[in-house]
């Protein structure tokens, strides 16, 4: 047998052993149990991009006052500067075999990372109740029942999906994409058939205002995914490429949004004032009614199951790793596992229930408000990885907080704090808007001020008072 039949067959192998129920939650993954694929990663995202949240997104740029031609573009622009990013935090995963948010404890310290983790499970738990509702509208008009109904349904299925974890989530994935691919490839056929979308691109009113908005939509779409990208890529073999790895969920996620995000711009400018509130039904009523109705129905089901196991997956290892960051552990038990899981959907699924009837007020300013809380913080990991530390962490003293780390690094935790202040006065949201916004004609430009100035900040503040830094990166198989 030659050496790659022997990768191949290894390959296979592993994934032919892998338990459909994870064992693993925020520890470290050996190299033996790397059973995960570069064609996984790519439908997962591109799946879990092909779904109703982020059509609705896309139909904000025009609900919000853009016109489709250069919504179109702004929105695409944004994906790739969204993607980029969100794709450099996912090539951490194969290199390091942890979580995302585990590898923050580096730049926070093992107790000051819990500071970002609990702004992303506020994150975790906004888009699953944000999600939940729209998925509980599909389940509800295909049962026949009344939403609230649905919401819990749909509640119960991310709870058992989430239980079993990583393997079925990636399978998921995959089906997502096949039934998105039919789905969406019906709807725009439709949505072109019958109607004449040239009159809606023939509208150019090119304005800065709305087309940052566009901008900063996808942008932030992208973005969001930045704290948890790498949970679902740690299980790629160490040696994994890592401008595949860049490439394969880069191209999946900006793919996959920018088709949601397409079809959301033309529903919206077809819809008019009839699209808010009526989000579902109306991308429904693109295709048919009946039989191809329901089927709709269902595959915006699949693709809402995906993102929000997603969120419901991060969301409860983002509560093991404060749970084990302030008892110096590395893993939760089983039973652990089980209560966080439960415990942050439901949590969600109550708030979706609570505002499901002002999701698209409430959500356009959510979405947007969070970039001010997560763009420092991918820069701040992004800078210490790729250009302070290059990947040279010690993995077996993130969880210890008398080691190489220590309990709070002040360094990452005062310019996060900057960070996220300098952006306050760029902010344009529904519920707070600082006070350059009306300067730059209403304009919101906090995503790039955080990046460009948290960057450059953390940089020279590190250089300043350098941290310590290993000689190479130290796994725990390799630990001395």
């Amino acid at each position: 047998m030659t050496v790659s039949n022997e990768i191949i067959a290894d390959k296979k192998n592993r994934q032919e052993n892998v338990p459909l129920i994870e064992a693993r939650s925020i520890d470290y993954i050996p190299e033996s149990e790397r059973h995960g694929t570069l064609a996984s990663q790519f439908t997962l995202w591109f799946g879990a991009n092909l779904q109703i949240t982020a059509i609705v997104t896309g139909a904000l740029a025009v609900v919000l006052g853009g016109d489709v031609f250069w919504s179109l573009i702004g929105l695409f622009i944004g994906q790739l500067l969204g993607g980029a990013v969100m794709a450099l935090h996912a090539v951490q995963g194969p290199k390091l075999g942890l979580p995302q948010m585990i590898s923050s404890r580096v730049q926070f310290g093992v107790y000051g990372a819990v500071i970002p983790i609990l702004l992303v499970c506020m994150m975790y738990v906004g888009f699953s109740a944000s999600g939940t509702v729209l998925a509980g509208q599909a389940v509800g008009q295909l049962l026949h029942v009344s939403d609230w109904i649905g919401i819990l349904i749909f509640g119960a299925v991310i709870i058992a999906i989430t239980i079993c974890g990583y393997r079925i989530i990636h399978i998921l994935g995959k089906v997502a994409s096949v039934v998105g691919v039919i789905a969406f490839f019906y709807l725009f056929f439709r949505l072109f058939y019958m109607n004449d979308v040239s009159v809606l691109l023939e509208n150019r009113h090119f304005s800065w205002t709305n087309f940052l908005l566009a901008m900063s939509l996808s942008a932030s779409w992208q973005i969001a995914f930045g704290p948890y990208v790498a949970d679902y890529s740690r299980y790629l073999p160490t040696k994994t490429p890592t401008i595949k790895a860049f490439l394969a969920v880069g191209s999946g996620t900006v793919i996959g949004t920018q088709a949601s995000m397409i079809l959301g711009v033309f529903a919206a400018a077809l819809a008019g004032s009839k699209f808010a509130g009526n989000e579902v039904s109306y991308i429904v009523g693109l295709g048919s009614t009946g039989l191809i109705a329901a089927l709709l129905y269902i595959s915006i089901f699949f693709g809402k199951v995906t993102i929000t196991a997603l969120n419901a997956y991060g969301s409860f290892m983002s509560m093991a790793a404060i749970f084990c960051g302030f008892r110096g552990k590395h893993h939760i038990s089983s039973g652990q596992r089980l209560f966080f899981i439960i415990f942050m959907v439901s949590f969600s699924t109550i708030l979706g229930l609570a505002g499901q009837h002002s999701f698209l007020k409430l959500f356009s300013a959510f979405l947007l408000f969070l970039l001010a809380f997560f763009t420092p913080w991918s820069a701040i990991n992004l800078v210490d990885y790729y250009w302070v530390t290059k990947g040279r962490y010690d993995v077996p003293q993130l969880s210890n907080p008398n080691g190489r780390y220590g309990r709070w690094n002040k360094v990452g935790i005062i310019t996060y704090i900057v960070g996220v202040v300098i952006q306050l006065p760029f902010i344009a949201t529904g519920f707070y808007t600082g006070p350059f916004v009306e300067m730059l004609g209403g304009v919101d430009i906090s995503w790039i001020v955080g990046l460009v100035a948290t960057s450059i900040i953390y940089y020279a503040a590190i250089k300043k008072w350098p941290m310590s830094v290993a000689d190479r990166l130290i796994l725990p198989s390799s630990n001395p």
